[in-house]
């Protein structure tokens, strides 16, 4: 397939502060596309750059092998866009604001702008300002949506769904894929981009670290879990367990373990010594960075480790 968005060392600085530094990578037409990283990681700038918003420092970025500055135009005829905080003026309503935003793309079906309206379950006749941030978020994912277009470029596109609606827009981008279109979506959620796209690039610190099939984030993938026995514990249980990263004792009766991948040895471990109870804490996806790819970005934490125990 070939590329149908492209970036060649895209830098942004604002003034002496840090924007996205030397960011390659290439999407192909029909994937989906997931962009992760924690807040303030420069998902954003990176979006906006594709869309013509910002003028980059350095490098290059396109779209259908149009320059993203010089031809925003026409780039914009090629995207559904959703940017992180979407806002409108707040007397119209939500019909009004996706009537005029249909317009402004020359028309699209309504029939499948009602049906999106009716899956999102938003009630088009309140004005902006009475929505929730959910639901100001449904008229973005319509009026990003309805046009059908090539490519959709989502910027943490569930912020503020419900658990339901998160399961709907879901459903849309298998749709999109299935129909041979594209889409960007950035996220700071790893289990949200895991259950969406087909491969995945990681930005931290304005710098992309990493881009992969989803399949091989195996070892993002982390638990933290304290496990609770009815007698003294002894972390020599977990400590050699593959994929284990730590064992501790908190408690006389508790150890708990980090560990990154799947966990049936854990699982299995934590059965055979009679676990009472598990609990498990979801760690920051910057928790997750540090542990991974170290304090400074560079190569990951395991590798390192592994190379010091060599």
């Amino acid at each position: 397939m070939a590329a149908i968005v492209a970036t060649n060392a895209l830098t942004k600085h604002y003034g002496s502060s840090r924007g996205i530094i030397d960011v390659t990578f290439a999407i192909e037409e029909g994937e989906v596309f997931g962009f992760l990283g924690p807040n303030g990681a420069g998902k954003t700038t990176t979006i906006r750059s594709l869309m013509g918003m910002l003028r980059p420092t350095s490098g290059t970025a396109t779209i259908n092998g149009l320059d993203c500055w010089s031809q925003s135009t026409e780039v914009h005829r090629l995207v559904g866009y959703l940017p992180g905080e979407f806002s409108f003026d707040p007397k119209l309503t939500g019909a009004q604001i996706i009537e005029y935003l249909a317009h402004l793309r020359g028309g699209v079906d309504q029939n499948y702008t009602r049906q999106l309206i009716e899956r999102l379950e938003l009630d088009p006749s309140k004005r902006f300002r009475e929505y929730s941030r959910g639901n100001k978020q449904k008229v973005g994912l319509v009026q990003a949506f309805m046009a059908k277009p090539r490519l959709l470029i989502l910027d943490e596109p569930t912020s503020g769904l419900d658990p339901l609606n998160q399961q709907e827009f879901y459903k849309l981008v298998a749709e999109t894929r299935a129909d041979g279109r594209t889409i960007f979506l950035s996220s700071h959620i790893l289990p949200e981009v895991e259950h969406t796209c087909d491969r995945v690039g990681i930005i931290r610190e304005g710098r992309l670290v990493k881009v992969d099939e989803v399949a091989n984030l195996r070892d993002l993938r982390q638990h933290a879990l304290d496990i609770r026995f009815p007698g003294k514990a002894d972390a020599a249980w977990f400590a050699n367990l593959p994929d284990v990263t730590s064992a501790t004792t908190p408690e006389p009766n508790v150890v708990r373990v980090n560990a990154h991948g799947e966990i049936p040895d854990v699982l299995k471990a934590a059965a055979e010594h009679g676990a009472i109870a598990i609990e498990s804490h979801e760690p920051s996806l910057e928790d997750i960075f540090l542990r991974f790819y170290g304090p400074d970005g560079g190569a990951p934490a395991a590798q390192q480790a592994a190379s010091v125990r060599s």
